[in-house]
This record gives structure tokens, C-alpha cells and sequence, in this order.
């Protein structure tokens, strides 16, 4: 009797041991399942916005202004299938092309190239940006076209090129020197004027502004009137950096990097006016930022500039065709705006709506040809006490204030080598 009651007990064990063996599995094997279609979901996400981020980014980010939308039909008609001859640039986006809307508007259509190492962030940036965003200085989107894998960004044409085209590009090139002039030292001044205009207008905005992040002499674009409208905001960045993060990669192009967010990581608009700088630099001596050469000194024109600026003896340096064309004050004055914007602390440049005033100032000193007596140290701040203190002076039609909101910042790129930036290496054109 025993032997069976044992039996019994040992048979129920038996199958309760079977019956939660069985569950553990199933509940493993849904678990296991769960946890794929968790991770699949998680994967088709992240993958689904690089697709479709941009034609629906009136609905991922609410402010692509829809009307901008142009189809390729349109720009393939505007630029003749893209016709070589029609061809006006390459940069790192890719290649631009001249191009005439049915309306007869000429415009320049920079069509992206995969293959230049730029692509969706800067196409998306640049759209984003200048979709709600208007001023006299800056280049205007005229459309954007993101049809299949096509990324085309449609711009007001800009009759004179580039500001570098003007001071030294046309000597490198014989066969377009013809078709450029030598900018006169007043005209140097009013296009230096306007991008500092159209870059206090990205710094003012709300929420910080915007930081431009590659200001060169082939981002400040010439209208046929010789007017500067700042160009190319594919590597813009919303606001100042948090000061708790830092970035894994540098933006911007060799020779105008500012030398504290290559060593910080920081980037702030204080950035853009180091490489604003360095265009001055640029107007003012004619050449790259970065050129071969053997002596140390001369290999980088921002610290080229700073050791005869001083010496106090900027004239030996300065373009050619400038020699005997410039007032000495206002050269003076140039190379003081210059020196401060090439602070090696970004605390201790000036903003940018401080330096329209310091450079109306030097255009008013080549103008009326303003004595200074012979006691005036070259360094004295006389511009202050000739115009208005900067809460007065500011006037809205000058420098408006963008009240919107831009919520993208583009990611991180890679392509820059930080070796050699400042001094030692001769790279021109790095995007």
C-alpha cells in the first residue's frame, strides 16, 4: 500500500516539475520574441527619419516653410538638364549651377554630391534655416527641391561671386580675371560692413541665435550693386554650445578656425567673429589664409597680421593695389577692429554689432579723411567719442532681430584633421 501511495506522490512531482519546465520555456520564448520586435521597432525608427526627415519636415519639426518646395522638373528646366556650361562652382555640398525660373528670375541651384562628404544634416540645416530667416545680408532660399535622393537647394543668384573671387581668386585664374575687379578700400569696407550686418542678425536671434560656424571670404557672396549677403549655413549650429557638452568633431574650414573651440570644443559666436577676423585679414593683404612659405611667420596671415599690426606698420603688407588708396587712420582704425577680433579668448573679442560701428567708423575716416594729431595714440579708441553709445545708435531697419525659433543643429562631421590648423599646413578650401 505504501509503495503505491509513494509511487502516486513521485507521479504528481513528476508532473508538476514537467509542467513548470514547460512554462519557463514559453515564458522565455515570448520574452525572446518581445524583445526582438522591441529592438526591430527601436531600429525602423532611427532609420526611418534619415529617409524621411527632410519631405516631412513640416511635420518632424514644424517649421520648413512648404511654399519653398520646388519639384526637379522645375530645376531641371531651369538649368537646361544641368548643362555643363551653365556650371559656375563646386564646392563641398557639390556642384552649382546658373539657372533661369519660368518666371525669368536667375538663380544658383546647388545640387548635393554623396560623394563630397556632405549630405543630409547640412542639406537639412540649410533649409531650416533659411526658410524663416530674411535680412539684406544674407543670400535668399528661393526653393529646395528633395525629390527620391535628390538634395537641391535653389538661391538668389549673385551677379559678382564671391568676396575671395574679388581680392585674389582672379589671379590664380587668368581666363575670369577679365570678368572681376580690384575692390577699392571703400568698397572693401561697405562689404565688410554688410556681412558683419547679416552676421549680427543670425547672432540675435531668439534662443541664442545662430551660429554660423564657416565665415570665409567664399561664404560673403557680391549682388551686381557690390552688396555682401552671407552665404552657406549648411554647418550652422542653433545658439550657444551647453557649456557641459562637447562636440567629438570640429566644423569649419583650416586658416579660420578659432583657436579656443579647437583647443575647448566650445563653440559660441564669439567663433564666428575669429573667423571673421581672419577675413578681414583677408581684405586688407589680398591672399589665403594659409600659404607656403619659409618663414614661419608669413605661413598664417591671421598671425601675419598681428605681428606688423604690432609693429604699427600694417601698410608694408597690405594689398598692392591699395598702396597710396588708403587714409592712415583708417587703416589704423582696420587693423585695431582686426586685432580685436583675433583675440585668443573669445571673451575678449567684440561682438558683432560692436564691430559695424568700429568699421562705419573706419569707412568714415577714409571718407572725410579725419585728422589725428600728432600726440593721438594709434591705439586710442577715437570712434567713441565721435558716435552714439550702442543702446541709441542701434537702429531696427540696420540690424532686425529674427524672433523665431530654429530648432535643428547639424551633426558632428568627421573630415577634419586638427594637425597643423594654425600654422603648419597649406590647406585651402577644406570644405
Amino acid at each position: 500500500m505504501e509503495i503505491v501511495e509513494n509511487k502516486t506522490i513521485l507521479e504528481e512531482q513528476s508532473s508538476k516539475r514537467l509542467c513548470l519546465i514547460i512554462g519557463l520555456a514559453v515564458g522565455l520564448g515570448l520574452l525572446s520574441i518581445l524583445v526582438i520586435l522591441i529592438l526591430l521597432a527601436l531600429r525602423r525608427r532611427r532609420a526611418k527619419p534619415l529617409k524621411a526627415s527632410v519631405p516631412n519636415a513640416n511635420l518632424t519639426y514644424g517649421k520648413v516653410n512648404l511654399k519653398l518646395k520646388m519639384s526637379f522638373a522645375e530645376i531641371q528646366a531651369a538649368t537646361q538638364s544641368f548643362d555643363t556650361k551653365l556650371l559656375i562652382g563646386e564646392g563641398g555640398f557639390g556642384k552649382v549651377y546658373k539657372g533661369t525660373l519660368g518666371d525669368g528670375t536667375k538663380v544658383a541651384v546647388k545640387r548635393s554630391d554623396l560623394n563630397n562628404g556632405q549630405g543630409l544634416p547640412e542639406f537639412q540645416t540649410e533649409v531650416l534655416v533659411l526658410s524663416k530667416i530674411r535680412h539684406r545680408h544674407l543670400v535668399s532660399l528661393i526653393g529646395y527641391c528633395d525629390e527620391g535622393d535628390e538634395m537641391i537647394l535653389v538661391y538668389e543668384f549673385m551677379d559678382k561671386g564671391t568676396l575671395r573671387d574679388h581680392l585674389y581668386a582672379w589671379k590664380e585664374s587668368p581666363e575670369t580675371s577679365s570678368a572681376l575687379s580690384e575692390l577699392t578700400w571703400k568698397q572693401r569696407l561697405e562689404i565688410c560692413i554688410g556681412a558683419a550686418k547679416g552676421l549680427h542678425y543670425l547672432h540675435s536671434g531668439s534662443d541664442g541665435g545662430i551660429i554660423h560656424r564657416d565665415v570665409k571670404s567664399t561664404n560673403i557672396l557680391l549682388d551686381e550693386h557690390y552688396v555682401a549677403k552671407v552665404a552657406d549655413f549648411g554647418l550652422s549650429q542653433l545658439g550657444p554650445s551647453d557649456p557641459d557638452h562637447f562636440s567629438t568633431g570640429l566644423k569649419g574650414s583650416f586658416g579660420y578656425l578659432d583657436p579656443q573651440y579647437f583647443r575647448t570644443l566650445q563653440l559660441t559666436n564669439k567663433s564666428d567673429v575669429y573667423s571673421f577676423g581672419v577675413v578681414l585679414c583677408e581684405v586688407l593683404c589680398a591672399r589665403k589664409p594659409i600659404v607656403k612659405s619659409s618663414q614661419r611667420e608669413e605661413i598664417n596671415l591671421a598671425e601675419w597680421v598681428l605681428v606688423w599690426q604690432a609693429k604699427g606698420q600694417l601698410e608694408k603688407i597690405i594689398d598692392p593695389s591699395l598702396a597710396g588708396n588708403i587714409n592712415p587712420n583708417s587703416l589704423r582704425k582696420f587693423g585695431e577692429i582686426a586685432e580685436k577680433c583675433l583675440k585668443p579668448e573669445g571673451a575678449d573679442r567684440p561682438s558683432m554689432i560692436d564691430i559695424c560701428w568700429y568699421l562705419e567708423y573706419a569707412l568714415q575716416l577714409q571718407q572725410t579723411a579725419t585728422h589725428r594729431e600728432p600726440h593721438e595714440d594709434s591705439r586710442t579708441d577715437a570712434y567713441s567719442a565721435l558716435v552714439m553709445p550702442l543702446s541709441e545708435r542701434a537702429n531696427a531697419d540696420d540690424f532686425p532681430i529674427e524672433e523665431q525659433s530654429l530648432l535643428f543643429r547639424g551633426a558632428d562631421d568627421s573630415y577634419i584633421n586638427p594637425s597643423g590648423v594654425f600654422s603648419q599646413m597649406n590647406i585651402d578650401g577644406a570644405r
